[in-house]
């Protein structure tokens, strides 16, 4: 293994992808993300409320796997707006299947098929 390669606790991809994405918050912050919000503010006004020290955390872990990338767009005071990689645009099919799953078995849920497609909520 090389010096520089990341431990894996498993060979597992269901493990690996849990060690990423497997908190209470991170699948919320990508959601988000996949339906066009795209700043520090926009996402800390998510309806689940993520606590901001939570949500900075998440997003410097996010940009440490290449899954989101900030990009400056304001210089005073510094401003950042998070935007996905290939990497992270490959987790839409899950988010996808996920809220599928939730509205056939979790009551009181729903969110209309196209919903991931559809930009801002």
């Amino acid at each position: 293994m090389s010096p520089h390669k990341k431990f894996l606790r498993s060979r597992c991809p269901i493990v690996n992808g849990l060690d990423v994405f497997g908190d209470k918050w991170t699948l919320v912050i990508l959601r988000d993300l996949i339906c066009g919000e795209e700043t520090y503010s926009e996402l800390a006004s998510s309806p689940e409320r993520i606590p901001t020290n939570r949500l900075a955390e998440r997003l410097k872990m996010l940009e440490a796997e290449n899954i989101v990338k900030k990009s400056l767009y304001q210089n005073k005071p510094k401003r950042y707006r998070y935007l996905l990689t290939e990497k992270g645009k490959d987790l839409l099919p899950a988010l996808q299947e996920i809220a599928r799953w939730g509205n056939k078995h979790m009551e009181d849920t729903w969110i209309p098929p196209d919903w991931f497609m559809q930009g801002k909520r």
